[in-house]
């Protein structure tokens, strides 16, 4: 009998690598985009004033709040605060402080776009009614800030199993995902108007009995915004320029759906507080300033920062001062200017949308160590 030879051992197979997920890109900041510095530019006396007020509201928050552009640190605020109240309410000491206490930068290389927002008035009422049908809710207790199986960290919320899920879309809403939960702060008689005022982020609502109240913004589902003018530019529906508020409510009001389809594809979705003290407030918690509070992008303007315009159409032109975010306003040289509330602020918000120039007055300690860290890190 031959000898058996032995079998040959059983090989082991390589150990497969676990694979390193990729490290998730930067976001886009002010910081990354770099700055160039510019000269101080001219602007009107009324726009200096308006713009020492609003920066004297806004200091007790700018100096000790993260500034997520990456330009500036609370601290480099406080020399021009501390000045700040102590400039004359003058038009002429008004412009000396912003001309020479600031330095001047671009951010970016793209043109600056500007658009404008108002405080309206539409028909509502605190209590369901003949009439009165939408609800205005406010911020859902399960709406949350949680991690996503992809890894991503925003706004959702959490299913039965506890995983995170992305919030309802507005279309949900409209369908009921919230009904009966006890979150209606009011209701409104007109889901045209109502979702206009939420594009706006805050309001007024003219009660039956002739009083108002005032809604403001508190927080948003996470959801992607539509621009449903864009949307109909799109499909030719209205002609490019065409597109302004009025002519989308009329092609609302004129669908037999009365536009709801329409609304449906804006998925993002506002959730509103009662306002009891002066404002509307914009993103610092403070009141904003009519014809002197911008919204901007956070991750590339600093909130609290005086900004200077010069549109093509020059309704917009002069300084303003960062107090405020929008679903829309994402990106450098992006801006949302505030008009106040009336028939007069209507139209010229409801009409603006212009390209320019834009710059941000920044404290010269920021811009100083901005530009000696691009020097450190160039061969």
């Amino acid at each position: 009998m031959p000898p058996v030879e032995p079998a040959p051992p059983a090989s082991t197979p390589e150990p497969v690598p676990t694979p390193v997920p990729p490290e998730p890109p930067k976001p886009a900041t002010a910081a990354l985009s770099g700055i160039t510095p510019a000269a101080p530019r001219p602007f009107t006396d009324e726009a200096a004033l308006r713009a020492l007020a609003a920066f004297r509201i806004s200091c007790p928050s700018v100096v000790r709040r993260p500034d997520t552009s990456g330009l500036t640190q609370g601290e480099d605020w406080r020399a021009a605060c501390d000045q700040a109240r102590l400039v004359p309410n003058t038009a002429a000491d008004a412009k000396r402080f912003f001309e020479t206490g600031f330095a001047w930068v671009k951010v970016g290389s793209e043109p600056a776009f500007a658009t404008g927002y108002w405080e309206p008035e539409i028909l509502g009422s605190r209590v369901p009614g003949p009439g009165y049908a939408l609800p205005i809710y406010r911020t859902p207790p399960d709406l949350v800030r949680c991690t996503r199986a992809d890894g991503t960290t925003g706004r959702g919320r959490l299913d039965e199993t506890g995983q995170c899920v992305p919030y309802w879309t507005r279309g949900e809403v409209y369908d009921g995902a919230l009904a009966g939960r006890g979150l209606e702060l009011a209701y409104a008689a007109d889901p045209v108007d109502m979702f206009f005022l939420e594009i706006q982020g805050s309001g007024r609502l003219r009660l039956p009995d002739g009083s108002v109240m005032r809604i403001g913004y508190d927080n948003q589902n996470g959801r992607e915004y539509v621009g449903v003018g864009r949307v109909l530019r799109d499909r030719g529906i209205l002609p490019p320029g065409g597109a302004d508020m009025d002519s989308i409510k009329r092609w609302m009001r004129a669908q037999p759906d009365g536009g709801m389809s329409l609304m449906r594809e804006n998925l993002s979705k506002i959730f509103f507080k009662e306002l009891t003290g002066p404002g509307p407030l914009g993103a610092l918690g403070l009141p904003v300033t009519a014809r002197g509070t911008v919204a901007t992008d956070p991750m590339f303007v600093p909130l609290g920062a005086p900004v200077w315009l010069d549109m093509v159409t020059n309704d917009a032109d002069g300084l303003w001062v960062a107090q405020d975010t929008g679903g829309a306003i994402k990106g450098a040289n992006r801006f949302d200017t505030f008009w106040g509330a009336g028939e007069e602020a209507r139209r010229i918000a409801g009409g603006m949308s212009s390209k320019g120039e834009a710059l941000l007055l920044l404290p010269r300690v920021s811009v100083d160590r901005l530009l000696s860290q691009r020097a450190f890190a160039q061969p």
